[in-house]
């Protein structure tokens, strides 16, 4: 039996410099990476109406429709997470950069050596993010569904110290593990907790007594 393969990541260029391109794709492409190139920001959301990226690197100095623009379209009308390729590693510039929600950045010349390290350090990044917004995303939707998911992730993190998100991941695995709802779940965690109760009144009255 063949094990399948893992699909490649798709990088998206966007630079209005052909030499750029060709550089940046060849290393990319001899790495691994299955890459798509765009001369202008204009290409470049037509490139993404077709198939959205993995991950995008935009020359912020294009003519036209610049890489903050073209930024800016990408994080308000779409989910494809994207890197800045700048002449400068000017801090004001970097610091913009961050501010766009960029996920790494590229200086010109780029460092041949640095190429496929800072891409797979920003895919990386970008697959945290999103893992974080869908986390966000389930646990919103489950506390939603039920007083007593909230509750029992409320109990959890005041018996372990814990954060919301924490004490969620931990009931939701806990469930998944033993092939349960979390509502099902929590709904045991929050009887067993009444009955502990119970007992700690029996003791306080047999303590007061004795």
């Amino acid at each position: 039996m063949v094990a399948a393969v893992k699909a490649k990541s798709r990088i998206l260029l966007v630079d209005d410099d052909p030499f750029t391109l060709t550089l940046l794709s060849s290393i990319l492409e001899h790495a691994g990476y299955d890459v798509v190139q765009a001369q202008c920001g204009e290409d470049a959301l037509n490139v993404i109406l077709m198939q959205e990226p993995d991950i995008a690197l935009l020359d912020i100095n294009m003519p036209g429709m610049s890489g903050l623009d073209l930024a800016g379209h990408l994080r308000s009308d779409t989910t494809v997470p994207f890197m800045f390729l700048s002449a400068t590693s000017d801090s004001e510039i970097v610091k913009q950069a961050v501010e766009y929600g960029a996920v790494g950045y590229l200086v010109k010349p780029v460092d041949v050596a640095n190429i496929v390290p800072t891409f797979e350090a920003s895919l990386a990044r970008a697959n945290e993010i999103k893992k974080l917004k869908k986390n966000e995303v389930n646990l919103t939707s489950a506390l939603a569904t039920g007083r007593e998911t909230s509750m029992a992730v409320g109990l959890l993190m005041a018996k372990f110290q814990s954060n919301r998100q924490v004490a969620f991941e931990v009931l939701r695995n806990h469930a998944r593990s033993n092939r349960r709802t979390i509502h099902e779940v929590a709904d045991e965690l929050l009887k067993a907790e009444e009955t502990i109760n119970q007992f700690k009144h029996l003791f306080n009255d047999n303590k007061f007594s004795n």
